[in-house]
């Protein structure tokens, strides 16, 4: 029953065979053999998902969002489970914590139903706080191919999983949108009748929110999260009038505060976090006489001195773009991601990867996109970094071929080498990703 589950799921396994209070002798399995199951463990297998959310650990293939909230279990006794202050009985807390942080956080909703105790740890985020303490984290894919449908991609047990469907309002259904994840939640910026909109999934709910609005709302913004932390900067006003300013976000409090300006006004511009700084690139800025151009610079944000840092030719370049602010405008925001602070970019017209070498100041090709990242001018692929991997999610350009493929290559392996994660049908166009990392 665990094929393709992360060794550490037998861990799961032996928590719904619980003992009664007095038994005192715990043992965990760490070798990864399957074993029978027991009654109780049988009797989970069978359980029949009640709410839209609601996730078995022994299930396999595409699965809903989990949440300990959505359990049904909300009197915390069922199946001999115990109500009492420890996290596993036979067991300090230290040492139970040290267990729960093994396991994955796909396993989370069906571990909460054990116990109150339990269920009270996961539900108040308290041990997603505790994984970045430790440095315990798992890095799932949030992605979007349908209007206002969500999915997730676990590449460690190569698990897909729905998300609640958004708010069904048809403006902010049909209008541009950007997307962020940050600590348990991920943010998706759109327009509503009038104003800009956040609306906020919580990985601890598995539901949506109306997030709180920014203090000078945007789209076309660049953004990047880290830890608990996201910074957006540039973008477009209400009115079209292309930005300087910058936020913000801290995930503890939802709240945002503005930052200093930019040392330019940018829109359809690219962010990322790299060596505890956020970096802006390119997208279209403002020049003499307040026309339109094309920016291939960068800038460096300090979180530590709050200061910009204009930085030039920080743009990746990309092959047939064309000249002149026209062939700019119809092609998507630069394709970048940070895996183990080196910074590497999509070439979609080439085709190619490239990593930037921060000692020449220079962009150098280090090898091809995989044959399915089809795209229009960069719309609707996706590259993102994913812990120590690059992910890229797309289809064929092909018409009638309605499937995405997920491909990853480990940074450290060298060239670019891609390997099929995950295929699927859909429709191959990827209008939102984030990697959530927690």
């Amino acid at each position: 029953m665990f094929e393709g589950r992360p060794r550490d799921s037998c861990l799961v396994s032996t928590l719904f065979a619980m003992p009664s209070h007095n038994e005192t002798q715990w043992s965990f399995s760490l070798s990864g053999k399957r074993r029978f199951l027991n009654s109780d463990e049988t009797d989970l297998r069978n359980r029949k998902k009640k709410t839209h959310g609601e996730l078995s650990i022994l299930d396999g293939g595409e699965d809903d969002e989990c949440s300990a909230s959505n359990n049904n279990n909300s009197n915390g006794g069922e199946n001999g489970s115990s109500d009492s202050d420890s996290l596993i009985p036979g067991m300090n807390k230290d040492d139970s914590i040290s267990i729960l942080l093994r396991c994955s956080r796909a396993d989370y909703c069906s571990i909460a139903s054990v116990s109150r105790s339990l269920r009270n740890l996961i539900r108040t985020g308290e041990i997603y706080r505790l994984r970045r303490v430790q440095g315990t984290l798992e890095h799932w894919v949030y992605f979007s191919c349908h209007l206002n449908e969500w999915e997730a991609f676990d590449p460690r047990s190569k698990r897909w999983m729905r998300l609640p469907s958004m708010p069904q309002n048809e403006c902010f259904r049909y209008a541009d949108k950007e997307s962020l994840a940050v600590g348990t939640d991920l943010l998706v910026f759109g327009w509503e009748v009038g104003s800009y909109v956040i609306y906020r999934y919580s990985l601890l709910t598995n539901s949506w929110s109306t997030g709180k609005s920014m203090n000078m709302p945007r789209c076309l913004f660049a953004s990047a999260s880290y830890g608990e932390i996201a910074v957006l900067a540039g973008g477009c006003d209400s009115n079209g009038r292309i930005l300087d300013t910058a936020e913000m976000y801290n995930y503890e409090d939802q709240t945002w505060s503005v930052l200093p300006e930019m040392n330019k006004r940018r829109k359809m511009c690219s962010g990322v976090f790299m060596d505890g700084k956020f970096y802006v690139f390119g997208g279209i800025g403002v020049g003499e006489g307040n026309e339109l151009k094309v920016l291939t610079c960068g800038e460096e944000f300090d979180l530590k001195t709050r200061k910009w840092r204009e930085i030039p030719d920080l743009s990746p370049p990309r092959s047939n773009q064309g000249n002149g602010l026209s062939a700019a405008a119809g092609m998507a925001p630069p394709l970048v991601a940070v895996v183990n602070d080196q910074l590497y970019a999509a070439d979609h017209a080439g085709m190619a990867v490239r990593k930037y070498d921060k000692e020449n100041r220079v962009w150098v090709k280090v090898g091809s996109l995989p044959k399915q990242a089809g795209s229009m001018n960069g719309w609707g692929l996706a590259f993102r970094a994913c812990g120590d991997q690059v992910i890229v999610i797309g289809g064929p350009k092909a018409p009638g071929e309605g499937f995405i493929e997920l491909n990853s290559w480990v940074t450290s392996d060298g060239t670019p080498q891609w390997h099929l994660l995950g295929k699927k049908q859909s429709v191959n166009f990827v209008y939102n990703c984030t990697v959530m990392s927690c």
